[in-house]
Parts: structure tokens; C-alpha cells; sequence
């Protein structure tokens, strides 16, 4: 979120007992998601550990290294009271949450090889595994026109406690819920599992997968450049004075979800 092109990256493999085809799978995964994200699969390390693992589990672990020309850093310090926030939709589920998501479903004792309930052409499991969208390309695209100030990747927490790390001191979020969709996997969740929309809006990124602060006379700009590359975008708030000195995020309109 600080404007780096990712240039490289290594994974990490470990298993009981190295099943081949499923490593050849994992990494072929991996591969994909370097490739939507610009950047080269150099190497990793694959270990058998007998004991510390169940037969059929793995631990798989990863880390990139980008690069950003000096003083073209997103450190937040551009932001001011009167920008606009911008959302981009997520995919799914992304990659938090899932402990909820497993409660849930062992909960109700839901098959993952059934129908999903809220997506029957694909499979439960298919549906709530739907890779995480890497916003790679359409963000650098952005972030050299001049048109991004800040970002925030949703990830755990929700808006609320990720929005306001990019933000400085003195500045509040106003984020409403009600200017996009909640997708239909989050509403399965929330309906199945009687969950509350506060806990949904810190747990899940319910829709949108990240968050970027912009001029607010660049909003159309911005929102033509990213759609062209494939995004959705939706205007979901505005950046004001924050009543005391920390920078916050409030999130109104999720009251009504589901």
C-alpha cells in the first residue's frame, strides 16, 4: 500500500510427506498469482517434517520485495479533509476470516462439495475459496497518473481499523455501506451464521477489497482509469476532520445489512 511494484517472490512449502501432484498444484497457484502480479517466482523451499504434520496438511508461508522510486512513497501525509474514498470489489472472501467461515459452516454441517447455497453453479468450497483479487497492475497504473494519495488493503479488521493507518493524525473516514452491494457470499454468511453486522464489517471485507483516498476532483479520472483496467469502483465516502488528535474510520449504512 505504499506505491512499490512487487518485483519478486519466494514461497515456502511443508509437509509430514511431499505428495507431489498437490505441491505441483499449490505452486502452479502460486505462479498464477505472480503472474497476475507483474512480478517473478525466483525460488522457495519445500520441507518434509514426518510427525509434525497430519497426513494431507501443509503449511504454505510467502513474502515478496518491491521497489518505489524515492519520494514516490504512499505514506498518507498527502491526505486531507475534503479527498474522496474510493472502493474497489473484492472477489470473495479474500483471505481473512476463515475461522468464522469454518465455524459456520461445521456449524450447520454444510458439505463443501454441495452446491453453494447462494452461487449453485459452483461448489460450496469453490465459492468461499474464490482466489483473492491482486490489484497489482490497476493500482501502479493509478498511483503513476498521480491519482492515488493513500490506500488501505481490507484485509482483518475491516475498514474501521485498517482506513486509519493511512490516514494522519486529526482526520476521519466516513465510509457509507450503503454505496455498494453486499455480495451474496456475505450474506449467506451473515443469515447462516447469525452474525452481526458490526462483527461482519471486522471480520470480512464484505465486498470491497480495497480502499484508496483520492482528490476529490480526480474521482473521475481515477474511477475511468481502474475501470479500464478491469476494476469495479464505487465512491464510498470522504475524508473530514476527526473530533479529536487519532485518525479514525466511522462506517455507517451496514446497520441494514443483510
Amino acid at each position: 500500500v505504499q506505491g512499490a511494484e512487487p518485483l519478486l517472490f519466494l514461497d515456502y512449502f511443508a509437509s509430514g510427506k511431499l505428495e507431489v501432484e498437490v505441491a505441483a498444484r499449490v505452486v502452479a497457484g502460486i505462479a498464477e498469482g505472480c503472474k497476475r502480479a507483474g512480478c517473478a517466482l525466483i525460488g522457495g523451499e519445500t520441507a518434509e517434517m514426518p510427525g509434525m504434520y497430519a497426513p494431507g496438511d501443509y503449511d504454505l508461508a510467502g513474502f515478496a520485495v518491491g521497489a518505489v522510486e524515492r519520494g514516490q512513497q504512499l505514506d498518507g501525509s498527502a491526505v486531507a479533509a475534503g479527498d474522496a474514498i474510493l472502493g474497489l470489489a473484492s472477489s470473495g472472501v479474500h483471505s481473512n476470516g476463515y475461522s468464522l467461515v469454518r465455524k459456520i459452516v461445521d456449524r450447520g454441517m454444510f458439505r463443501l462439495d454441495a452446491p453453494a447455497p447462494f452461487e449453485p453453479e459452483v461448489s460450496l468450497g469453490e465459492a468461499l475459496l474464490t482466489p483473492t483479487r491482486i490489484y497489482v497492475k490497476p493500482i501502479l497504473a493509478a498511483h503513476q497518473a498521480g491519482l492515488i494519495k493513500a490506500m488501505a488493503h481490507i484485509t482483518g479488521g475491516g475498514f474501521v481499523d485498517n482506513v486509519p493507518r493511512v490516514l494522519p493524525k486529526g482526520l476521519r473516514a466516513e465510509i457509507d455501506a450503503g454505496a455498494w452491494k453486499l455480495p451474496p457470499v456475505f450474506k449467506w454468511l451473515m443469515r447462516t451464521g447469525d452474525v452481526s453486522p458490526s462483527e461482519m464489517a471486522r471480520t470480512f471485507n464484505c465486498g470491497i477489497g480495497m480502499v484508496l483516498v483520492v482528490a476529490s476532483d480526480r474521482v473521475g479520472a481515477a474511477t475511468e482509469l481502474l475501470s479500464a483496467h478491469g476494476e469495479t469502483v464505487f465512491r464510498i465516502g470522504r475524508v473530514v476532520k476527526a473530533p479529536g488528535e487519532a485518525a479514525d474510520c466511522v462506517l455507517t449504512g451496514h446497520e441494514t445489512w443483510p
